[in-house]
């Protein structure tokens, strides 16, 4: 792919790798910075470098999402590498973290090489593999996980398959520490959640579903910190959803325990009461809407309550969570039309990941500053170990960047998805907040109205 020769003038660039929060000016030529500060378009540059006006708009180091599940290989049907990849960019993200829980799953270095082999082909942006922790995620026999480390693995988690052996979780636990890379637990305990598509609460009751109650993740992630706290190694909480959930990871983190965790976009800005049908907060006892039981919502862990949503918020603004990752998880048609008891846990997050996080901002929710962080310089810090730590934008270095604009008006149709899932239970709603060019490797990998 050809590097780009772009610039960007009168643009708010937030940089947490730098702590820059300035509006300035910035130029790429072949894909390199070479240009950053005030008014150096008075200058004489190339005729062919396009400048874009970047007033309101805010310049961002690239995205990276620690959670990605690209379906590829043995799922095709639902995401390919490619088409997660160019969705990824679409959602201004330009590195992605792809979660094992594939058919053959990623338990051996010829499945990363798959992996690594066909992302390169593209030359879109960058993936990183997540490599199992059991050999086909059964949770019975560790994975070879020097040999995934050295074929390129960035972590290890079975995804979906809560790690319940807890002497497999020690083990898990002693190799991080000697790995240098994060094991992230799905912190389930299946025997409470079982048979659920809903949190436990009021909503779950006026529906007459099965509750899935916040002690399922509250118990899991208890005794991973135990365990940490008496083995090492470093335990990544994947998708965090409970108040207790916060409390326990600050809790941990005081007593030295190297504990990080992330949150979903869909956990900090939907609760359960969107079962109801209105596609927004609403009393449990309001009238039914067109949109009540849809499948799109039920997501594992499920959404919670407001009280759950609040907590998150604050566990965010605090540093006690880290990152946030999408979980991106598509699903064909066929497995999500269909029963609530009977559809598929999951949701389509990579291109509506930020545009969510914007609604928080205009909300004043959350600050600009803070989801670009937790977007950006948070996820890198957890795999660094495993990973070139992007230097962020600065002269001299092959652009990484991804341009928002923050107040243009636009409504999320799922036909207009790259993603091979055009599901989502945002249809038809009208945000503000949107990504409307992604470079990468110094390559324009998404831009809109041009990709």
């Amino acid at each position: 792919m050809n590097k780009s020769s772009i610039g960007v003038k009168n643009v708010r660039i937030i940089d947490p790798y730098n702590d820059v929060d300035n509006v300035l000016d910035i130029l790429i030529e072949n894909g390199i910075i070479t240009g950053i500060g005030k008014n150096i378009f008075s200058q004489d540059i190339n005729g062919n470098t396009a400048v874009i006006d970047g007033t309101d708009k805010i310049l961002s180091p690239g995205f990276i999402d620690l959670h990605t599940h690209l379906r590829d290989p043995g799922q095709e049907h639902k995401e390919t590498i490619e088409t997660g990849m160019k969705a990824a960019a679409k959602g201004g993200f330009t590195t992605i973290c792809s979660m094992p829980n594939t058919n053959p799953p990623v338990d051996n270095s010829s499945i990363v090489k798959y992996i690594l082999d066909e992302s390169n082909k593209l030359e879109l942006i960058k993936v990183l593999p997540i490599g199992c922790v059991t050999k086909g995620r059964k949770g019975t026999q560790i994975s070879e996980m020097w040999d995934l480390k050295n074929a390129g693995c960035v972590g290890f988690s079975d995804d979906g398959d809560p790690i319940y052996n807890s002497e497999i979780m020690q083990i898990a636990l002693q190799y991080s520490e000697h790995l240098g890379l994060p094991v992230i637990n799905h912190c389930e305990d299946t025997q409470l959640s079982k048979h659920s598509s809903v949190n436990e609460g009021k909503i779950s009751n006026r529906l007459g579903l099965s509750g899935w109650p916040n002690q399922a993740e509250d118990i899991m992630i208890a005794r991973d910190i135990e365990l940490a706290k008496k083995y090492g190694g470093h335990l990544h909480i994947a998708h965090a959803s409970t108040a207790r959930s916060v409390e326990l990871i600050n809790d941990a983190k005081k007593l030295g325990v190297n504990i990080t965790a992330e949150v979903t976009p869909h956990h900090l800005t939907m609760t359960d009461s969107w079962f109801l049908g209105h596609q927004k907060d609403i009393d449990v006892f309001a009238c039914l809407g067109s949109e009540a039981y849809d499948s799109n919502l039920k997501v594992n862990p499920p959404l919670r309550t407001k009280t759950d949503v609040n907590s998150l918020l604050v566990g965010l603004k605090e540093g006690i969570i880290d990152a946030i990752a999408t979980d991106h998880a598509p699903h064909a048609l066929q497995d999500k039309i269909t029963t609530l008891d009977a559809a598929e846990y999951g949701i389509n997050g990579l291109e509506t990941a930020f545009t969510l996080l914007a609604s928080l901002y205009h909300q004043n929710m959350l600050d600009i500053a803070e989801i670009i962080n937790r977007l950006t310089l948070g996820p890198a810090n957890i795999i660094s170990n495993s990973l070139e730590k992007p230097k962020g934008i600065i002269k001299g270095e092959l652009a990484d960047i991804v341009l928002l604009d923050m107040n243009t008006d636009f409504t999320i149709l799922g036909k207009d998805f790259i993603s091979k899932s055009k599901l989502t239970p945002l249809e038809g709603l009208t945000f503000k907040g949107k990504v409307i060019l992604t470079v990468a490797k110094g390559s324009i990998v998404y831009q809109e109205n041009n990709n």
